[in-house]
């Protein structure tokens, strides 16, 4: 009997070791303000398919010499400007110490007195207007802003496509796509732009393809949701537009390929990051979302990879470096060590100004090709 109440014990304390030594770790909250839903829904997924494939390979963080499990938390702000402060606060009631998104300036602008009042950090991917950080100390971004877009844009409409007038379209209320063409305006010359808005719940654009043939217009440039965009290639080929069609980073999408293959509409892109530049990288994550169902049908159905994808990989490791910085879990310490963080990421080096907005020079402008469906490299973009 004491043999086997000895035997006990030891098994008891070996299991009771065990348990100390595969404990759980502490678990520390990134939050993922995107849209899963709405106008914007199908970009928001593959932004956020970087920030999961990264979350895969680098799922604990050391912070203070404590190693933590990293839980993304997910908040869906449906593209809606009414939406997004409700989305915003349910991330600060889980308990998160800084937040990554979003795909669309408009929810991020409309979230960031939420997250300002709460002292919450919040790292923006790929809303590139310049509202989002401008008045708002817990904003910062990792992508290039709209000034510097718009300008690229208009200079490649003159120099590479000879255009001498550009028909500009954007959704009306919509910060994104208003204030990117403002800033084309602004770079093209205001005189040589015809500029019109469409409302909220239009699907017919064959007036608008009209008006922009009828103007006598070189180029059409719409930066819209991938919603509006579908439904404007389909109408630019029926009626055969005539002219190149310019957006700017939301065309980066697969939603995009699927539209203009087969057809005759010549489409042109700035973007974050061309398939190809990291070939390492690349081959990794496709592998991924082959191998998962959800991750390939929330990139579309295939493994073409978008620029906003490798952002939010980018974004995710930026988190990361801040969450170290700070020694803490605590937004107010990782918001105080943010405006120093810098990585070397897929997408280039990525660092703050004193606004926190990105260090960011350089474009890609790729063009959809209508027979592969794929985009083509065309060039990398500066602004003098």
């Amino acid at each position: 009997m004491k043999k086997i109440l000895a035997l006990a014990l030891v098994f008891c304390l070996v299991a009771a070791f065990a348990a100390v030594a595969y404990a759980d770790n502490p678990v520390v909250k990134i939050g993922v303000f995107e849209p899963q839903s709405g106008d914007n829904g199908a970009g928001g997924k593959q932004e956020v398919l970087g920030m999961q494939y990264a979350n895969k390979m680098t799922p604990t963080v050391e912070i203070d010499g404590v190693t933590y499990d990293v839980q993304l938390v997910f908040a869906d702000n449906a593209s809606s400007n009414d939406k997004a402060p409700t989305a915003a606060q349910d991330l600060i009631s889980n308990g998160v110490s800084l937040v990554l998104g979003s795909y669309g300036s408009g929810v991020s602008i409309a979230a960031s007195d939420t997250f300002l009042n709460a002292g919450v950090p919040a790292i923006g991917v790929t809303c590139t207007n310049p509202q989002v950080t401008a008045g708002c100390d817990v904003y910062f971004r990792i992508c290039f802003l709209d000034p510097f877009q718009g300008t690229v844009l208009a200079n490649f409409a003159k120099s590479e496509l000879g255009a001498s007038k550009a028909y500009c379209l954007a959704k009306l209320g919509d910060d994104y796509s208003g204030g990117l063409c403002n800033y084309f305006i602004d770079a093209f010359g205001k005189d040589n732009c015809v500029y019109e808005q469409f409302p909220e719940g239009t699907s017919d654009f064959s007036t608008y393809i009209t008006n922009a043939q009828n103007q006598g217009c070189d180029v059409f440039f719409s930066p819209v949701s991938t919603e509006a965009a579908a439904q404007i290639i389909a109408k630019a080929d029926t009626q055969a537009l005539g002219m190149p069609i310019l957006a700017g980073d939301t065309w980066d999408s697969n939603v995009i390929l699927n539209a203009a293959k087969g057809t005759d509409v010549r489409i042109c892109v700035t973007t974050f990051y061309q398939e190809g530049a990291n070939a390492e990288f690349d081959a990794g994550i496709k592998e991924w979302i082959n191998s998962d169902a959800t991750a390939l049908a929330n990139n579309g159905g295939n493994d073409e990879l978008a620029a906003v994808t490798v952002m939010g990989y980018d974004a995710y490791y930026v988190a990361l470096e801040a969450l170290k910085a700070a020694g803490s879990v605590d937004p107010e310490a990782v918001l105080e060590v943010l405006p120093g963080v810098t990585y070397e990421g897929v997408t280039g080096n990525i660092a703050f100004d004193d606004i926190g907005d990105a260090l960011r020079d350089s474009a890609f402008v790729k063009e959809c090709n209508t027979e592969t469906g794929v985009w083509d490299f065309v060039t990398v973009a500066t602004v003098g």
